[in-house]
Protein backbone atom coordinates (compact mmCIF):
# COMPACT_ATOMS: atom_id res chain seq x y z
CA UNK A 1 0.00 0.00 0.00
CA UNK A 2 2.62 2.48 0.99
CA UNK A 3 5.27 1.60 -1.66
CA UNK A 4 2.55 1.09 -5.13
CA UNK A 5 3.12 4.11 -7.43
CA UNK A 6 0.06 3.75 -9.53
CA UNK A 7 -3.93 2.74 -8.54
CA UNK A 8 -2.74 3.29 -4.86
CA UNK A 9 -6.62 1.74 -3.27
CA UNK A 10 -7.93 3.91 -0.85
CA UNK A 11 -9.34 2.75 2.83
CA UNK A 12 -12.44 3.13 3.69
CA UNK A 13 -11.67 6.16 5.78
CA UNK A 14 -10.13 7.81 2.97
CA UNK A 15 -12.98 7.90 1.04
CA UNK A 16 -15.63 10.97 1.14
CA UNK A 17 -18.37 10.59 3.43
CA UNK A 18 -20.75 11.71 0.02
CA UNK A 19 -19.21 8.67 -2.50
CA UNK A 20 -21.71 6.36 -1.11
CA UNK A 21 -24.60 8.58 -2.90
CA UNK A 22 -22.29 8.47 -6.38
CA UNK A 23 -21.87 4.37 -6.62
CA UNK A 24 -24.58 4.15 -9.15
CA UNK A 25 -24.42 3.43 -13.18
CA UNK A 26 -24.36 7.08 -14.49
CA UNK A 27 -21.81 8.45 -12.03
CA UNK A 28 -19.81 5.26 -12.57
CA UNK A 29 -20.46 5.91 -16.28
CA UNK A 30 -18.25 8.90 -15.98
CA UNK A 31 -15.59 8.34 -13.95
CA UNK A 32 -14.75 5.61 -16.62
CA UNK A 33 -14.84 8.00 -18.98
CA UNK A 34 -13.46 10.41 -17.11
CA UNK A 35 -10.25 7.78 -16.12
CA UNK A 36 -9.50 6.89 -20.17
CA UNK A 37 -9.25 9.98 -21.21
CA UNK A 38 -7.76 12.24 -19.10
CA UNK A 39 -6.21 9.40 -16.29
CA UNK A 40 -2.87 9.46 -17.67
CA UNK A 41 -2.05 13.09 -18.43
CA UNK A 42 -3.76 14.04 -14.67
CA UNK A 43 -1.08 11.20 -13.22
CA UNK A 44 2.19 12.39 -14.95
CA UNK A 45 1.27 16.22 -14.08
CA UNK A 46 -0.20 15.80 -10.58
CA UNK A 47 0.00 11.95 -9.69
CA UNK A 48 -3.32 11.62 -9.57
CA UNK A 49 -4.13 7.66 -8.29
CA UNK A 50 -0.18 7.61 -7.91
CA UNK A 51 1.26 6.84 -4.38
CA UNK A 52 1.12 9.66 -1.76
CA UNK A 53 3.77 11.91 -1.24
CA UNK A 54 4.78 14.23 1.94
CA UNK A 55 5.02 17.03 -0.88
CA UNK A 56 3.77 17.53 -4.45
CA UNK A 57 4.68 15.11 -6.60
CA UNK A 58 4.62 15.33 -10.62
CA UNK A 59 6.86 13.19 -13.12
CA UNK A 60 8.11 16.55 -15.22
CA UNK A 61 9.53 18.05 -12.11
CA UNK A 62 13.90 16.72 -11.92
CA UNK A 63 13.64 17.30 -8.33
CA UNK A 64 10.31 15.82 -7.08
CA UNK A 65 9.82 12.62 -4.35
CA UNK A 66 9.20 10.19 -7.29
CA UNK A 67 13.02 10.67 -8.71
CA UNK A 68 16.01 9.45 -7.42
CA UNK A 69 19.35 11.94 -7.66
CA UNK A 70 20.58 9.70 -10.17
CA UNK A 71 17.62 10.42 -11.96
CA UNK A 72 17.72 14.01 -12.26
CA UNK A 73 18.99 14.80 -15.76
CA UNK A 74 16.95 11.78 -17.52
CA UNK A 75 13.75 14.27 -16.32
CA UNK A 76 15.58 17.09 -17.91
CA UNK A 77 16.04 15.26 -20.85
CA UNK A 78 12.40 14.51 -21.20
CA UNK A 79 11.39 17.61 -20.40
CA UNK A 80 12.99 19.14 -23.48
CA UNK A 81 12.11 16.67 -25.43
CA UNK A 82 8.57 17.37 -24.28
CA UNK A 83 9.07 21.30 -25.19
CA UNK A 84 10.72 20.26 -28.40
CA UNK A 85 7.23 18.31 -29.25
CA UNK A 86 5.27 20.56 -28.17
CA UNK A 87 6.93 23.45 -30.50
CA UNK A 88 7.02 21.10 -33.55
CA UNK A 89 2.98 20.46 -33.44
CA UNK A 90 2.33 24.27 -32.68
CA UNK A 91 4.11 25.32 -35.92
CA UNK A 92 2.03 22.03 -37.59
CA UNK A 93 -1.08 23.59 -36.34
CA UNK A 94 0.13 27.24 -37.58
CA UNK A 95 0.77 25.17 -41.18
CA UNK A 96 -2.09 22.37 -41.29
CA UNK A 97 -4.86 24.06 -38.69
CA UNK A 98 -5.80 22.90 -35.22
CA UNK A 99 -8.74 20.74 -36.53
CA UNK A 100 -6.26 18.78 -38.88
CA UNK A 101 -3.69 18.23 -35.85
CA UNK A 102 -6.67 17.11 -33.64
CA UNK A 103 -7.48 14.17 -35.78
CA UNK A 104 -4.64 13.27 -37.20
CA UNK A 105 -2.50 13.58 -34.03
CA UNK A 106 -5.00 14.40 -30.89
CA UNK A 107 -7.14 11.47 -31.60
CA UNK A 108 -5.06 8.90 -31.87
CA UNK A 109 -2.91 9.64 -28.62
CA UNK A 110 -6.40 9.73 -26.54
CA UNK A 111 -6.64 5.89 -27.88
CA UNK A 112 -3.27 5.00 -26.80
CA UNK A 113 -3.58 6.64 -23.46
CA UNK A 114 -6.77 5.01 -22.99
CA UNK A 115 -5.38 1.85 -24.06
CA UNK A 116 -2.60 2.27 -21.44
CA UNK A 117 -5.08 3.30 -18.53
CA UNK A 118 -7.30 0.62 -18.92
CA UNK A 119 -4.50 -2.49 -19.43
CA UNK A 120 -2.97 -0.96 -16.16
CA UNK A 121 -6.13 -0.23 -14.27
CA UNK A 122 -7.49 -3.85 -15.11
CA UNK A 123 -4.14 -5.46 -14.43
CA UNK A 124 -3.62 -3.81 -10.59
CA UNK A 125 -7.32 -4.09 -9.49
CA UNK A 126 -10.06 -7.04 -9.79
CA UNK A 127 -11.98 -8.04 -6.41
CA UNK A 128 -9.80 -11.53 -5.88
CA UNK A 129 -6.66 -9.07 -5.59
CA UNK A 130 -4.67 -8.34 -1.95
CA UNK A 131 -3.32 -5.21 -1.28
CA UNK A 132 -0.63 -5.10 1.75
CA UNK A 133 0.90 -2.90 4.28
CA UNK A 134 4.69 -2.85 5.61
CA UNK A 135 3.49 -5.41 8.20
CA UNK A 136 2.25 -8.17 5.64
CA UNK A 137 4.31 -7.54 2.37
CA UNK A 138 7.04 -8.83 0.61
CA UNK A 139 8.12 -9.11 -2.17
CA UNK A 140 6.48 -12.29 -4.13
CA UNK A 141 3.43 -10.91 -2.35
CA UNK A 142 3.26 -8.23 -4.39
CA UNK A 143 5.14 -9.85 -7.21
CA UNK A 144 1.81 -12.09 -7.64
CA UNK A 145 -0.95 -9.19 -6.90
CA UNK A 146 -1.57 -8.96 -10.45
CA UNK A 147 -3.86 -10.47 -12.97
CA UNK A 148 -3.40 -11.45 -16.72
CA UNK A 149 -6.59 -10.64 -19.31
CA UNK A 150 -7.92 -11.66 -21.99
CA UNK A 151 -7.99 -8.98 -24.73
CA UNK A 152 -8.58 -11.44 -27.52
CA UNK A 153 -6.56 -10.32 -31.21
CA UNK A 154 -5.92 -7.01 -29.15
CA UNK A 155 -3.30 -9.48 -26.74
CA UNK A 156 -0.86 -9.69 -30.11
CA UNK A 157 -1.39 -5.84 -31.04
CA UNK A 158 -0.04 -4.95 -27.45
CA UNK A 159 2.59 -7.40 -27.76
CA UNK A 160 0.87 -9.86 -24.79
CA UNK A 161 1.41 -7.00 -22.13
CA UNK A 162 -2.05 -8.11 -21.55
CA UNK A 163 -1.88 -11.49 -21.03
CA UNK A 164 1.69 -12.04 -19.31
CA UNK A 165 2.11 -9.33 -16.84
CA UNK A 166 2.09 -11.43 -14.08
CA UNK A 167 5.54 -12.89 -14.89
CA UNK A 168 6.37 -9.46 -15.92
CA UNK A 169 5.84 -8.83 -12.23
CA UNK A 170 8.16 -11.64 -11.68
CA UNK A 171 10.83 -11.45 -14.33
CA UNK A 172 10.43 -7.49 -15.04
CA UNK A 173 13.24 -7.32 -17.00
CA UNK A 174 12.51 -10.55 -19.64
CA UNK A 175 12.28 -9.51 -23.22
CA UNK A 176 7.91 -9.31 -24.13
CA UNK A 177 8.88 -11.84 -26.66
CA UNK A 178 9.88 -14.82 -23.86
CA UNK A 179 6.55 -13.94 -21.75
CA UNK A 180 4.36 -16.37 -23.41
CA UNK A 181 6.74 -19.05 -22.94
CA UNK A 182 7.15 -18.07 -19.27
CA UNK A 183 3.43 -17.49 -18.39
CA UNK A 184 3.21 -21.35 -20.01
CA UNK A 185 5.46 -22.57 -17.76
CA UNK A 186 4.94 -20.65 -14.39
CA UNK A 187 1.35 -21.47 -14.11
CA UNK A 188 1.53 -25.03 -13.03
CA UNK A 189 4.19 -24.12 -10.51
CA UNK A 190 1.88 -21.03 -9.21
CA UNK A 191 -1.14 -23.14 -9.44
CA UNK A 192 -4.22 -20.92 -7.59
CA UNK A 193 -1.74 -18.37 -7.12
CA UNK A 194 -1.80 -17.61 -10.65
CA UNK A 195 -4.17 -14.73 -11.29
CA UNK A 196 -6.43 -14.73 -14.47
CA UNK A 197 -9.69 -13.34 -15.70
CA UNK A 198 -10.99 -14.12 -18.91
CA UNK A 199 -14.59 -11.75 -18.19
CA UNK A 200 -14.81 -9.71 -21.55
CA UNK A 201 -13.09 -6.64 -21.21
CA UNK A 202 -16.06 -3.91 -21.00
CA UNK A 203 -17.95 -6.56 -18.64
CA UNK A 204 -14.38 -6.25 -16.53
CA UNK A 205 -14.04 -2.60 -16.11
CA UNK A 206 -17.40 -1.96 -15.62
CA UNK A 207 -17.96 -4.92 -12.61
CA UNK A 208 -14.31 -3.46 -11.30
CA UNK A 209 -15.27 0.18 -11.38
CA UNK A 210 -18.79 -1.10 -9.29
CA UNK A 211 -17.08 -3.29 -6.77
CA UNK A 212 -13.75 -2.21 -6.33
CA UNK A 213 -14.03 1.26 -4.61
CA UNK A 214 -11.68 0.91 -1.31
CA UNK A 215 -9.96 -1.92 0.68
CA UNK A 216 -10.27 -2.67 4.24
CA UNK A 217 -8.85 -5.86 5.90
CA UNK A 218 -10.38 -8.91 6.39
CA UNK A 219 -13.20 -8.90 9.27
CA UNK A 220 -12.88 -12.90 9.49
CA UNK A 221 -9.07 -12.73 9.98
CA UNK A 222 -8.59 -10.88 12.86
CA UNK A 223 -4.62 -11.91 12.45
CA UNK A 224 -3.59 -10.31 9.36
CA UNK A 225 -4.96 -6.65 9.66
CA UNK A 226 -2.60 -5.99 7.22
CA UNK A 227 -4.15 -7.31 4.33
CA UNK A 228 -6.50 -5.46 2.73
CA UNK A 229 -9.35 -6.23 0.07
CA UNK A 230 -11.36 -4.59 -2.37
CA UNK A 231 -14.84 -3.59 -0.87
CA UNK A 232 -17.77 -1.62 -2.22
CA UNK A 233 -20.68 -0.96 0.50
CA UNK A 234 -21.05 2.15 2.50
Amino acid sequence: MERDEVFVPKPKSKIPWYNKYFNNPPRRLISIVFTLTLGWPLYLAFNVSGRPYDRFACHYDPYGPIFSDRETVQIYISDLGILVTASVLYRIAMAKGLAWLVCVYGVPLLITNGFLVLITYLQHTHPSLPHYDTSEWDWLRGALSTVDRDYGVLNKVFHNITDTHVVHHLFSTMPHYNAMEATIAVKPILGDYYGFDGTPIYKALWREAKECLYVEPDEDAPNTKGVFWYRNYF
